[in-house]
């Protein structure tokens, strides 16, 4: 293959950044330039891609979107503190093996049951080894949530995962993936995560996206909801993520969640008794809402 054709090679998802973005514009997922050229380096390359941002501005829903894009498996990881090997990569069922091993005392004991209850029968498959050895005709697509709430520690195992994309397991040997899954990590910056692991992705920020953005995100999700309405909703959530004394600014899962509560209400624009009684549908925290509704907070920025 000489370097043109290197050039044009073809993803999953396309051939190029653009035709990224029209893959995932099919699955309702709006991504700017930076985003899709990033996505598809990522894919292009093997590498994992990490997401940073601010919470409910889109990060999760990448992975769903390359997932549905390119017809391949979802396999998510959410991580939590005190996340180890037995939760992310596999255990295995000690009820059954148990049961197992009472039965062959009741018969005879045998010298293969120890091979036997350390088979793949009786192995659990977590997520990390499930996206190891998922189909390699369909694709895995592993989300890794939230990697910034699970300890150090796990940044270990998974780099030693991401690094050759197998696992070992004592009883069976080693598993390989017959197919590289794409790898989607997403962190909310809590905490710093290790150079090690930054070093093994490509990097991409998620941002709050701006006014004409949210408007082509709310029309494209909520078509029923009008240009005009879609307008308000989105001027309004501008205004109040430029609110410096906000605990929590609301991401795009809020916007949607308050545009959908609207529509379920039938309202086809904003007056001040809808927007202070739906307020805690964008605004998702006490203080915040106490805080805005004390500024008397107008659908329009005049009032």
């Amino acid at each position: 293959m000489d370097e043109p054709e290197r050039a044009q090679a073809a993803t999953p998802l396309g051939r190029s950044p653009e035709e990224v973005a029209a893959k995932l514009l099919g699955q309702d997922y709006i991504a700017d330039a930076a985003l899709s050229m990033a996505v598809y380096l990522s894919v292009r390359l093997g590498k994992p891609l990490l997401v940073e941002g601010e919470p409910g501005c889109g990060k999760t829903e990448i992975a769903k979107a390359i997932a549905a894009a390119t017809g391949s498996e979802l396999v998510r990881l959410q991580c939590f503190e005190g996340l180890d090997a037995r939760s992310a990569l596999y255990d295995w069922d000690y009820p059954r093996q148990l049961l197992a091993i009472r039965l062959h005392e009741r018969t005879e004991s045998t010298p293969e049951l120890e091979r036997e209850i350390f088979s793949e029968r009786f192995l659990l498959r977590r997520p990390l080894l499930r996206a190891l050895d998922g189909d390699a005709n369909h694709g895995v697509v592993l989300l890794i949530d939230e990697v910034d709430r699970a300890d150090e520690e796990f940044e270990g195992l998974l780099l030693e995962v991401l690094s050759d994309f197998q696992v070992t397991i004592p009883e069976l040997g080693t598993i390989r993936a017959a197919r590289r899954p794409i790898v989607v990590i997403t962190s909310n910056r809590t905490r710093d995560l290790s150079d090690a692991l930054k070093r093994r992705c490509l990097y991409a920020y998620v941002e709050y996206p701006d006014r004409a953005k949210e408007v082509a995100i709310l029309e494209r999700r909520l078509p029923a909801l009008g240009h005009s309405l879609a307008l308000e909703i989105a001027d309004l959530v501008q205004r109040v993520r430029q609110e410096p004394d906000l605990a929590k600014k609301p991401g795009v899962a809020e916007t949607l969640d308050w545009a959908a509560a609207l529509l379920a209400l039938g309202r086809s624009e904003l007056d001040p008794e809808t927007l202070s009684s739906t307020l805690g549908f964008l605004v998702k925290d006490a203080q915040d809402l106490e805080y805005l509704r004390a500024k008397r907070l107008s659908p329009t920025a005049e009032g």
